[in-house]
């Protein structure tokens, strides 16, 4: 009874090419990623009182509600907190003392 073998099931053919976990890159780097790094590098030397103006029309098609996502993303891996506001095409943003 103890001797008994289960039968073997064949492997499916892999569909997917296998690569090593060390040749990935791990970190979030999205389409938008030079923008919105240029944006949370002028947050920091901001003017305490001052907020960026950032017109829609030249952020290269963007949607208001993604550029605020991806703001709020990097500015909060930078240990930044922030506020925004948008109105006629332009969005602002600016940091806030720490809550």
């Amino acid at each position: 009874m103890g001797n008994e073998q289960k039968p073997k099931i064949p492997r499916p053919v892999a569909k997917y090419r296998q690569v090593e976990i060390v040749d990935l890159k791990t970190g979030r780097r999205g389409k938008h990623h030079d923008l919105v790094q240029g944006i949370v590098l002028e947050l920091v030397t901001l003017k305490p009182g001052s907020a960026l103006e950032i017109p829609l029309a030249g952020v290269g098609g963007i949607g208001l509600a993604n550029l605020r996502s991806a703001v709020h993303r990097a500015a909060a891996s930078n240990s930044l907190n922030i506020e925004t506001v948008a109105d006629d095409g332009k969005f602002y943003v600016w940091h806030t003392k720490s809550k």
